[in-house]
């Protein structure tokens, strides 16, 4: 008995001997075919996987085939605690083999992590591969301790520490598209919003599609931009080829930064049919853009055009009728414009940001450019239908929310209000918040506040606080300190293929005077109701999309007329003002390359007399004092001189270069514009205008006025 005692004292020891030496030992990461191996075979399982892998994969770049390299590249990685494969450092003497090496790792699967006493625990290998690659190549581990950058360069006769070449060094390798997945702002572009729109509200999705312009970053996870390039590339073997056709101009992607260059275009030619005095119209854009990243959390972004141009006849009237002083127009949505040639107009523009992200949540823009905020074709409280201004934004987003900061700097031109030449200045601040409340509802609260530099006030701090409630500061300055408006939004997915949006603006509220029946002129409201339809009848990229959009008189306006809700005498929201209903409808559809679309606006407007009978304020026009208001009570919409107007639009074109969105378009529109009386400048007229051209589509132009 007590030799079957000593046996079994002997066995349990070495059980917990070996399950000891297990259990402290270091483990190898092991693909999931090691799994069944026996523990001493482990290590050469990863190493043959690794090694069939990268064989499997591996594709020696052009240049280095071109120039017949041969010599031996250093690879050190790191299978982190999570299993993943992580290059910390490659000695090799082309940019394209060392990308080529970081794709193919890229590509590795998870793995299990190694393990040291049973922990999940990072492990670090030298890896040295002789090119051409051969198989069986050696894989060790290393230690963290060790030096990772001391190799000798495989370069003949340079030292690595040499300066002497460091020029000649300076190489762009392979291209992979990195804005697909930076923070960079997609261009406002209605027709490139309408491709992914789809893909960002399916039911259960957690993206916020209101707050625009959207970074790529944030809408890659739903939305494959490198699987529709890849789908639109054309065969194109020659340089001059692969440029027009399928590449930025200029290109260049190191280790750590990237960037690209491009020329863009607005070239048109047209006729309006209803214009007697001039047999054509024209555009004539020429643009520099250039765009790139540095490092993982830093973007930017510039585009300055130089245009000139001449437009229907309706749309030279009004570019003209918002003239600032000292100049003869405004290119509406575009710049301040200079006489040129015979008719013609003279407007620069430039535009440009920079986007940081300090950490996963947060994103910074500072720059000069345009913002939206909605659903819908229109928007009631910010739109890009103004001129471009200068702004700081605060992105955050986290859980279900997405919380977005603007502050702008905005300019009133008038000749009234301008003061030894100089344009006034503005400032506004908003805040917007998205909150999933569901997988298919959408909530959205808006606040906006604008305040002028009286009393040397300059830009007030007291908005720079991102979660403060603006209404209570606005009251704070005084009584006729600021001008704040408040908004609702909302959207709900029915389905993947279907959902509803809506806005609710409200610049004033008397709520006694709602319920009293009399119809206000306090009741500053308007509100937005619309729907979408995607893959309609079951057409693939057939987009539909319905909306109505109506606004009271005297909304968007102040008693001191510089606190309007606009810039460069443009409306921020809708850009008929106030005092009108307008129905619209569109429809868009794509296939590879080919796209269409057509637009239906039909409205309702009100309009002020301004012919010396009767110049009373009805509401229409927002930078008008509302203190010169026709009514107290009884105030309707479309009330002063109403005016039916109706809007059509049909485009359809060809996608020339999809890395710079370049189109070649065909487009015919045609407005009928009929108001009660007839004023100086209200007057029934009717257009046919028909354009032919070649832009680079990344910015909305809008010409339904």
């Amino acid at each position: 008995m007590k030799y079957f005692l000593l046996l079994a004292v002997l066995l349990i020891s070495g059980f917990s001997s070996a399950q000891t030496k297990i259990s402290t030992a270091e483990v190898y990461p092991q693909f999931s075919e090691c799994e069944a191996v026996d523990f001493d075979s482990k290590p050469e399982c990863f190493r043959n996987k690794l090694r069939e892998a990268i064989t499997k994969e591996f594709n020696l770049p052009e240049e280095v085939q071109k120039e017949n390299f041969r010599g031996e590249v250093v690879v050190i990685f790191e299978v982190t605690q999570e299993g993943r494969f992580e290059v910390i450092y490659i000695n090799a003497p082309y940019e394209s083999l060392k990308n080529e090496i970081r794709r193919i790792f890229k590509q590795l699967p998870q793995v299990q992590p190694a393990t040291y006493n049973s922990r999940p625990a990072n492990m670090q290998f030298k890896m040295p591969l002789s090119i051409p690659l051969r198989n069986g190549f050696e894989i060790s581990e290393t230690k963290r301790a060790e030096p990772e950058v001391d190799f000798p360069s495989v370069k003949s006769g340079v030292e690595e520490d040499s300066m002497v070449d460091e020029y000649d060094r300076v190489k762009s390798g392979k291209f992979t598209n990195p804005r697909h997945t930076s923070q960079l702002n997609i261009p406002l572009s209605h027709e490139r919003y309408s491709r992914f729109d789809a893909e960002i509200n399916k039911v259960g999705n957690n993206a916020h599609s209101a707050s625009k312009p959207l970074l790529y970053e944030t809408v890659n996870p739903y939305y494959d931009f490198e699987k529709e390039r890849v789908e639109m590339l054309k065969d194109a073997d020659s340089w001059l080829g692969r440029k027009l056709w399928n590449e930025h101009l200029v290109r260049f992607q190191a280790d750590d930064y990237w960037f690209t260059i491009d020329a863009g275009f607005d070239m048109q030619i047209g006729k309006d049919f209803e214009d007697t005095e001039y047999e054509f119209t024209y555009n004539n854009t020429r643009a520099a853009i250039f765009e790139g990243g540095l490092g993982k959390n830093l973007n930017f972004y510039t585009v300055v055009y130089e245009n000139q141009g001449r437009f229907a006849d309706y749309y030279n009237r009004y570019a003209e009728s918002i003239k600032p002083y000292g100049d003869p127009a405004i290119v509406p949505g575009r710049g301040i414009a200079k006489p040129f040639m015979d008719g013609g107009y003279d407007y620069p523009v430039a535009e440009g940001y920079i986007s940081f992200s300090p950490g996963k949540f947060f994103n910074i823009q500072l720059g000069h450019g345009k913002n939206f905020i909605g659903d819908g074709y229109r928007s009631l409280l910010l739109s890009d239908n103004a001129t471009a201004y200068p702004y700081l934004k605060l992105n955050t987003s986290f859980w279900k929310l997405k919380y977005t900061n603007t502050w702008m700097s905005l300019r009133d031109v008038r000749p009234e209000v301008t003061d030894l030449g100089s344009y006034r200045t503005k400032y506004m601040a908003n805040h917007y918040l998205s909150v999933n409340i569901t997988k298919r509802l959408n909530i959205g609260l808006f606040e906006s506040v604008l305040w002028q530099n009286d009393n040397d006030r300059g830009f007030d701090v007291n908005y720079l606080n991102p979660v403060i409630f603006y209404r209570a500061i606005e009251f704070s300055t005084g009584a006729r300190g600021g001008n704040a408006i408040l908004g609702l939004t909302a959207k709900y997915k029915w389905s993947d293929k279907f959902n509803t949006y809506g806005q609710w603006v409200i610049d004033e509220f008397s709520s006694g005077d709602v319920f009293g029946g009399e119809n206000s002129w306090k009741n500053k409201l308007g509100f937005q109701l619309g729907v979408k339809y995607y893959d309609a009848f079951k057409v693939p990229n057939l987009y539909l999309q319905a909306e109505y959009n109506q606004v009271r008189p005297y909304t968007y306006s102040h008693n001191t007329v510089v606190l309007n809700y606009g810039h460069n005498n443009q409306s921020m929201a809708h850009p008929w003002g106030a005092n009108f209903r307008e129905v619209i409808g569109i429809a868009r559809y794509k296939k590879d390359r080919y796209y269409g679309s057509a637009k239906f606006v039909y409205g309702q407007r009100g309009f002020d007399y301004n012919n010396g009978l009767d110049n009373a304020f009805y509401g229409g026009d927002i930078y008008r004092d509302e203190r010169d208001r026709a009514y107290e009570s009884g105030v309707k919409i479309g009330q002063g001189n109403t005016t039916n107007s109706f809007f059509s639009q049909l485009e359809a074109g060809y996608i020339v270069n999809p890395a710079t969105n370049l189109k070649l378009y065909a487009s015919v529109i045609y407005r009928n514009f009929s108001p009660k009386v007839k004023t100086p400048d209200r007057f029934e007229n009717s257009t046919t205008w028909i354009n032919f051209g070649l832009k680079t589509d990344i910015f909305n132009w809008y010409f339904d006025y």
